[in-house]
């Protein structure tokens, strides 16, 4: 008897980044783009079309912080994927109201 159950895929990577920031940030608004066909043959391109993204979040988290405090911790939320997997990655990051 062939066992016929299929493995399945792992997670797009979008949709990791969203897991990790949501965790991190509990966001009122959340935005992951990739934007890797804008750069496929460029530096950083590896290939896989998920190594250029921009983010776009809105937290309470960042209340009261300057604009490199916000950046650190979307930063550190996705800290390992930027050391191997994101090239290249775009922030855009408010508190609510702003």
């Amino acid at each position: 008897m062939t066992d016929t159950a299929t493995v399945p895929a792992p997670p797009f990577l979008g949709q990791i980044i969203t897991a990790r920031l949501t965790e991190a940030l509990a966001p009122t608004h959340l935005e992951v783009v990739n934007d890797s066909h804008h750069h496929a043959g460029h530096s950083g391109d590896d290939g896989t079309g998920e190594s250029h993204w921009t983010v776009v979040v809105e937290s309470p988290r960042f209340s009261g912080l300057s604009r490199v405090a916000r950046q650190r911790l979307v930063n550190g939320a996705l800290a390992d994927l930027l050391a191997t997997r994101i090239h290249a990655l775009a922030i855009r990051a408010r508190a609510p109201g702003e």
